[in-house]
Parts: C-alpha cells; structure tokens; sequence
C-alpha cells in the first residue's frame, strides 16, 4: 500500500501526458535557448558568489586580521542564508508566481554585495554575506521550479544537466577571475564585479524571463498551508531520500569548496593562480561527466542506477583522500591528491541532477515547495560542513577528507535505505527513464 507522501497532499501524481497538458503554453518557451541560459545565469549565481571569492580567503584572513576559521564563516553565512531564503522564496513562488519573488531577491543581492565590497570588519562582512545569500536564494529555487513547471520525465533530467552544462562554466571561470582580480587590486574588487554580475542578471531576467506559472496553478494558502505541503512532501519517503543523498553529496562538494584555498595554496604552497587552474579542471569535470549523463545515459540506463554508481564514486575517491592526507602512504604531492578531488568533483556530475530531477518528478503540484526543500537541505548541511573543514588548522588536510567520507558514506545510505530503488525500477516503465513510480 502506497505511503503517505507528498502525493497525499498535493493530489495523485499525474501521467506524463496529464502533467504536461497543463503546461501546453509553455511549449514555445521549452525550444527558447534564450530561456536556457536565463535559467544557467541564475542557477551559476551560487557558484560565481562562493568561487569568485575563494582565491581571496588568505588575504582576507590577513586583511581583517582574523583566524581562517572565522574568514571561512563568511562561506558559511552566505550558504546557510541561501538554505533558508529558499524556503521563504520556494512557498511565495507557488503563490505569486515565479517573477515577482525573483526580481525582488535580485535587487536585495545586488545591495548586500556592493555592501561587502565596502566591510570594514569580519563582523559586517559575515552579516552582508548572509543577506546575499538569503536574497541570492530566489535564483536557485525558481530556477528549478521553472524547469518543473516547463519539463517532466526524462526530459526534465536532461535539462538539468544541460543547466550543469551552463552553470558549471561559473565554476571553472570563477576562480580564475577572482585570481585575475587579485593581481589587480584586493579582495573587495571580488564583491565589486559580483555586484556588476548581479546587476546584469537582474536586468536579463526582468527582460526576457517571462511567467511560467499560470494563475489556476497557484496555491492561494499563506504560510500555514506552505507548511503543511512541506510537511507532506518530506512525509514522502522517496522525496525525502533523494532530498538527503543530494544534500549530502552536496556537503562532500562544499568540504572541498571551502577547504581547497588552504589545503592548495597554504598545505602545498599553490599560488592563487595555479589554485584557480585546478579549481577550473576540476569544474571541467563534473560539467563533462554531467553532459555524459544527460546526452549518453539518461533514457538508456535508470536513473537510479546511474545515481549510485556517482554516490558509489564519490565515497571511493573520499576514502583515498584520506588515505593520502593521513599519511598512510607517507609524504604525498599535490598531484595525487588534486587527481583524488579531480574524481570527487567529476562525479558529483551523476549525483546532483539525477537527485533533483528524481524528487522533483515526484512533486508536480508544489515545485516551488520542493525546490526550496532541496536547496534548504544541501546548503544548510553544507553550512555546517564548511568550519568542520578548518577545525584542526590550516596544517592538515585530513578534516576535509573526513567530512567528504563521512558525507559520501552517508548519501550512500539515505539513497539505498530511504528510496529503495530496487523495489521500484520493476513497477513502471517509466522508472528505467527517471518517471515516478508508486512507493512499497
């Protein structure tokens, strides 16, 4: 007998054919390329804020005058302000729409980062950075909300991993800017062309991103009912699943996000420019392996095997990190412990778009809620993942490795226990190719 879930609260989960015919008006805009990389634009926001920023750690560390631990704090107040704006944001674009609460979240980022550009302190920089995030959430939860109000099925996990595609050039670029930047004035500089950045994707999206939830789709409940449909979604054991595995898998990505600055330039003496080159190759790979996932194996092999093999992956390469940083294959270069975070970050590729894509598919009638529910768990999880990386110092490398086993390890475990994939590829055709199938 099905569980209790989501389906419950929000009504049955339509068929493919049902779950598009609502969204028939949308069809032109699915062909709409310049809707694509609206939609990259919003969802690279996240990575542009962290990355950009990230060869200037040190010499933030130094500029303020305050310990790496409490510098890496500024990483985290701005995840943990993206994990609860979405969900704020998520609810209010299932009310209102999808523009109204975007455009307002971008104007809101772009006066928190011209603010960071001028902080005087750690204190106000901290603060400004959590703003930025809490405004910088609206971009990635209506991003993906609209690629559920415009896809479904295997064509709603493809799309995602050509968003990989378009976002994941913010990752590799990112870094190399911000070392450009850096040899050209300081670290406020970084907070100085996020702000431009912000200001442009603001006008793009005001121009040319239009209304892609109709007004009979809308819930018209206020924060009690968003409640009660998040309550439902995470009564959904499946959803819950996939929610957790990708929330974790994303805090072995934040791990190494936050610590690489001071485990490459600091540990193995790096300059920020050849930091930002491995930073870029490593984004290189996980956008490759994302367009591996969408182009080659999607619709050819299910989606959930697909998405343990990159869990599978992830904990693998975890664990010769750590290997390599306690020394128990004594004293190691940067080169095997770059090609052990080449691995890491190449396989995330096969677990971040098939985790959204899988939930999301189970949740047609709230996506806004959803999305704000995925979000909200891998950024809170990966808040609390970045200063476990700097709790034994800037010497060793061995936390980050810790906190990436332990995450991989237990992605692993959520995926297997809680969705079960086995008891479900056999109920429904659909499932080989990502489509939901009723819960044992």
């Amino acid at each position: 007998m099905p569980e209790r879930g989501a389906q419950d609260t929000q009504g049955p989960i339509p068929t493919t054919a049902d779950a598009r015919a609502p969204r028939a008006g949308a069809a032109v805009r699915r062909t709409s390329l310049l809707v694509t990389l609206v939609l990259g634009g919003l969802t690279a926001l996240p990575p542009l804020s962290m990355d950009m920023y990230l060869p200037a750690l040190p010499e933030v560390t130094d500029a303020l005058r305050s310990p790496a631990a409490t510098i890496q704090l500024t990483l985290t107040a701005c995840l943990a302000g993206m994990a609860l704006g979405q969900l704020v944001v998520g609810p209010m674009s299932d009310k209102w729409g999808r523009r109204r609460p975007l455009l307002i979240g971008m104007i809101v980022y772009v006066l928190a980062t011209a603010v960071c550009a001028f902080a005087p302190n750690v204190e106000l920089l901290i603060s400004f950075r959590l703003l930025q995030g809490l405004a910088g959430a609206a971009g990635i939860v209506i991003a993906r909300a609209v690629v559920r109000d415009l896809y479904d099925g295997v064509e709603m996990a493809r799309f995602f991993s050509t968003l990989m595609l378009i976002s994941g050039v913010a990752p590799v670029i990112a870094p190399l800017i911000g070392g450009q930047v850096l040899r050209l004035t300081d670290w406020r500089g970084v907070f100085a062309v996020l702000t431009v950045v912000g200001v442009l994707l603001t006008v793009v999206v005001f121009r040319w991103l239009h209304e892609t939830l109709p007004v009979e789709r809308r819930h018209s409940g206020g924060v009690k009912e968003a409640l009660r449909t998040m309550g439902g979604l995470l009564k959904d054991r499946v959803f819950t699943g996939y929610m957790l595995a990708g929330g974790l898998a994303f805090a072995a990505l934040f791990a190494y996000i936050s610590a690489s600055p001071f485990v490459v330039q600091e540990i193995y003496g790096a300059s920020p420019q050849t930091f930002s080159l491995l930073f870029g190759l490593n984004s290189v790979g996980l956008v490759v392996v994302g367009q591996i996932n969408g182009k080659l194996l999607i619709g050819r092999v299910s989606l959930d095997k697909v998405l343990g093999f990159g869990l599978a992956v992830i904990a693998l390469a975890a664990t010769a990190l750590l290997l390599m940083t306690s020394g128990v294959f004594g004293e190691v270069g940067l080169a095997p412990v770059a090609a052990g975070l080449f691995v890491l970050m190449s396989a995330m590729g096969l677990a971040m778009p098939n985790t959204n894509a899988q939930a999301l598919m189970r949740t047609p009638n709230a996506a806004g809620s959803a999305s704000a529910l995925l979000g909200t768990s891998s950024f809170l999880v990966g808040a609390i993942a970045s200063p476990l990386v700097g709790i034994a110092g800037e010497a060793t490398a061995v936390p980050m490795a810790v906190v990436q086993l332990a995450s991989a390890v237990a992605a692993l475990l959520c995926f297997l226990l809680l969705c079960r994939p086995w008891q479900r590829e056999h109920q429904s055709p659909s499932s080989a190719s990502g489509g939901p199938a009723p819960q044992k």
